[in-house]
């Protein structure tokens, strides 16, 4: 099809050609727009009435020409072989398509399939949305409080968190290094950083450990989850060891390992819950220092409850032994990589100074003491050590086997404070049951008694009554207007008397 300028012309999609102005436009775009000065040569399935065919077609014409070449070369005796050539090739491709769908629809519905779907990827531990996005949270948070903190350094505010940032960026191309290293390169930075601050507020170290406590709770808080318990450590299973020896240790009592507390005193027994309770919510803090923190205020409940016991300040000596019996109660989860997490990424001022750095030494011994202790250190004969580690004896079945005559003390101290209060409320109710009983017995009797005392008042007012009969005798005496009154007597009655003025 031609314009009036003898252009060719590309038909539209409606198979018309549009033209204007000497200039052909065709509606067809793509790969196949050609300069004005070429001719277009267009490809054959868009091309449907010039000579060339749809694929259908196509097919049609290359079953012709092998019809036509095996008539030509076998002759007329090949001729009912030769007409089924085709609709063979057609079979074949439509069963192997078919074959191909199913095996794909095999393959979708099949277990291994479901399988591999569901596959999680190589890291595996992955925590849970809800504890991602609290975590998250947490960052913000921090980061929110670490910049308005900075603001009122003003321009050294801006230095440190610029070089916060940068060892955060350091550190994130560091995590195939192991807990030494990693320890290493955070204890650097927290010693040339705190240099630097030590210059800027010339030796005032109280702004100093400001600055760092700060550092520290934006860094840890960051760095946490690929520091704490790395799996290049025997943290987790040192963690899971600890667990098992404090669960075979838990019926070491009180007075076996000479503890000053006497958990059956509501206030005492008081103290003892919040240490428990602190020791535990250590791990569910995030920074170093405030899992120090929670040592520290459990450390100070076992004081106080060691004090109210003995009405007198508590020693160190009395301290240790205490802080391994809260232990052996808490049996606090992850101790081990709590320890190990705040022995590596702690700022070091607050280890080797400090109440903190006291009480999380104690710590140390106290599991330390825990992994390593045996009979002798309980004051038991090897084979009562291990009967009782083995489950077939306890202080609360034998009385004297623990050292203790009298088994008072040793059950109250096997069964713990909750069972030694229930047995003394048990005993204080048969108390009260006895006494009911003799004031219900008493009771009855006073009844029977007012019984027999009200009997006796009627008999002997009967008896009185029959031996002093009373005698009475009618009274003579009438009314002054009766008409037996002799009215003699009587004064004349009272006459009016007139006066005139």
């Amino acid at each position: 099809m031609a314009t009036p300028h003898g252009r060719a012309c590309a038909p539209s999609a409606g198979g018309r050609s549009t033209s204007g102005s000497g200039r052909s436009r065709s509606r067809t775009t793509g790969p196949w727009r050609k300069s004005k000065s070429s001719r277009r040569t267009w490809p054959p399935f868009q091309l449907g009435a010039r000579g060339s065919t749809f694929p259908h077609r196509r097919l049609q014409r290359e079953e012709e020409e092998a019809y036509a070449s095996s008539h030509v070369a076998h002759g007329p005796a090949a001729a009912g072989h030769a007409s089924l050539a085709p609709f063979s090739k057609f079979e074949e491709k439509k069963t192997n398509e078919k074959t191909r769908k199913v095996t794909t629809v095999k393959k979708f519905f099949s277990p291994s399939s479901r399988t591999a779907a569901k596959k999680e990827p190589p890291e595996g531990k992955s925590a849970s949305p809800s504890i991602s996005r609290r975590a998250s949270f947490d960052a913000d948070q921090v980061s929110k409080d670490f910049v308005e903190f900075l603001k009122n350094l003003h321009k050294p505010g801006r230095e440190i968190h610029k070089q916060c940032r940068a060892f955060l960026v350091s550190m994130s191309s560091k995590k195939d290094l192991g807990a030494d290293e990693l320890s290493e390169c955070v204890q650097d930075f927290y010693q040339s950083l705190a240099d630097r601050l030590m210059s800027h507020f010339k030796g005032s170290s109280e702004s100093v450990d400001q600055v760092m406590d700060q550092v520290e709770k934006y860094i840890m808080t960051r760095l946490y989850k690929s520091v704490f318990c790395p799996e290049t450590t025997d943290d987790e299973k040192k963690d899971l060891a600890t667990q098992d020896r404090i669960r075979a240790l838990h019926w070491v009592t009180v007075q076996m390992l000479c503890v000053s507390m006497e958990e059956e005193t509501a206030e005492v027994s008081e103290n003892v819950v919040r240490a428990i309770t602190d020791i535990i919510e250590m791990d569910s803090k995030r920074v170093p220092r405030d899992k120090l923190a929670c040592i520290t205020r459990c450390s100070k409940h076992i004081f106080s409850a060691i004090r109210i016991t003995k009405n007198e300040p508590a020693s160190a000596d009395d301290f240790l032994p205490a802080l391994i019996y809260i232990v052996l109660k808490a049996n606090p989860p992850r101790l081990q990589s709590n320890i190990q997490y705040i022995t590596r990424f702690c700022n070091p001022s607050r280890l080797m100074t400090g109440e903190d750095g006291y009480y999380f030494t104690n710590l140390c011994c106290a599991v330390a003491f825990i992994e390593k202790l045996d009979a002798q250190s309980l004051n038991l004969s090897p084979d009562e050590f291990e009967r009782h580690m083995s489950g077939h004896a306890s202080p609360r079945c034998s009385g004297s086997e623990d050292g203790r005559p009298d088994g008072g003390p040793g059950v109250g101290g096997a069964a713990g404070p909750v069972l030694a209060r229930s047995s003394h409320n048990l005993q204080l109710l048969s108390g009260l049951s006895a006494r009911q009983e003799a004031v219900t017995a008493a009771a009855l009797s006073l009844q029977a008694d007012l019984l027999t005392w009200t009997d006796g008042v009627r008999r002997d007012v009967r008896h009185i009554l029959d031996r002093y009969p009373l005698d009475t005798k009618a009274s003579k005496a009438s009314a002054i207007d009766a008409n037996s009154v002799d009215g003699e007597n009587l004064p004349a009655p009272i006459k009016p008397h007139m006066f005139v003025g």
